[in-house]
């Protein structure tokens, strides 16, 4: 008699979990041939085999006031989510990022007797430390993807596996910026600018302003800079479009593309970034970056009133100093931030150095991590100890 076909439940919240979740899938593949992956993502993850059940971008907000408006929305798929779960009863499931969104659904389907990891810590050193009582009812194991966490997991007695950040072994080999110069059709010799305001439509709506009117100050600073903005989908892209033509400037000397993130980062002088994970990927393709970020004022209020850190980017976070600016909330005008990019093209020193401190950080996060997410995993999908 055949063995049954083994079901993974899986569940990525944002464009960076997508990313992560397909590197999973493609993992966990050559040794579960057989395998069903079922549940929420993007693009990345259906190409690689998931079964989707809802739209990722239901879940793709961020901040208190902005998840509230979506809440009972967000609360129903969870509670469709494991209604299903529990009848399907996978092998394991896997929650990817999105911790406020996975971790009760994690916690619901463990305490049914189904095997739950959770793939990326949440920012239990940087902000609210006291989920770790939550983590430990939710997940069976945790799956880190920074050194430093590993211990602390194992000091609240939580089984955990330190796997490596896959983006480290995605973009260690990437091409450097005259190759991705080239395969963009840019010149060699330009002076160019990204600009990445987040992936979500939520960070659209807060970022795209902004990013605006700092390019036009970057332009009126130095004319024959280059603006490169790599947008998700259509409805960032619009979103984009939107502010280029409130504010004014809609012959801005820039290219829009749909994805190519990493060309547009590798191809750049300077990045400009909202805060989240586009951060790491610019620093793991070792480029100098501003780093900013705005949200609605009561959700800053209670992140500061929580915070741990004295860093908001996780390049600064895990180099443990500013390697690179933060320029946030109140302070992250058009002026500031312009004269922040224009300050690092200007100064090859500052460069130099930052490419140097990251790759130090590259070579500490590739840890060959689709084999250790495999090694890691494997045991518990087959019924053995976590």
């Amino acid at each position: 008699m055949a063995a049954a076909m083994p079901v993974i439940g899986i569940v990525a919240g944002e464009a960076s979990g997508d990313l992560l979740g397909a590197h999973l899938i493609q993992a966990l593949k050559p040794h579960l041939p057989q395998a069903r992956f079922v549940g929420i993502g993007g693009p990345r993850m259906e190409a690689a085999g998931l079964q989707v059940l809802f739209p990722m971008n239901k879940l793709a907000v961020r901040g208190y006031v902005e998840v509230m408006r979506h809440y009972f929305e967000i609360v129903g798929i969870r509670r469709q989510l494991a209604g299903y779960f529990l009848r399907e009863r996978p092998a394991c499931f896997i929650g990817v990022d999105a911790p406020d969104f996975n971790l009760d659904l994690e916690r619901r389907l463990k305490s049914a007797g189904i095997r739950t990891v959770q793939y990326v810590s949440p920012q239990i050193w940087a902000w609210r430390s006291e989920r770790m009582h939550q983590i430990k009812r939710a997940v069976d194991k945790m799956l880190t993807v920074f050194p430093f966490e590993g211990p602390l997991y194992e000091a609240a007695q939580i089984p955990v596996a330190y796997v490596g950040h896959p983006l480290a072994d995605m973009l260690g080999d990437f091409p450097g910026m005259h190759a991705a110069r080239e395969q963009l059709r840019l010149p060699a010799t330009a002076r160019i600018v990204a600009l990445l305001p987040g992936s979500r439509v939520s960070e659209l709506q807060q970022m795209a302003d902004l990013f605006v009117a700092t390019a036009a100050e970057i332009a009126a600073g130095d004319p024959e800079v280059l603006f490169l903005a790599p947008l998700v989908n259509l409805e960032t892209r619009e979103l984009f479009e939107a502010a280029l033509y409130r504010r004014g400037v809609p012959s801005l000397n820039l290219t829009m593309l749909f994805g190519h993130a990493h060309e547009a980062m590798a191809a750049a002088d300077v990045v400009l970034v909202s805060s989240g994970t586009a951060t790491l990927e610019a620093a793991l393709l070792r480029r100098p970056m501003v780093i900013t970020y705005k949200m609605p004022r009561i959700s800053w209020w209670i992140m500061n009133r929580r915070l741990h850190q004295a860093y908001a980017g996780l390049p600064n976070i895990l180099a443990g100093e500013f390697v690179v600016p933060e320029i946030l909330q109140d302070e992250a005008t058009p002026d500031n931030l312009a004269q922040a990019v224009l300050n690092l093209m200007s100064d090859v020193t500052v460069r130099s150095r930052i490419d140097a401190r990251f790759s130090e950080l590259l070579g500490e996060l590739r840890q060959n991590t689709a084999q250790k997410v495999a090694q890691a995993l494997l045991p518990m999908v087959n019924g053995g100890a976590a």
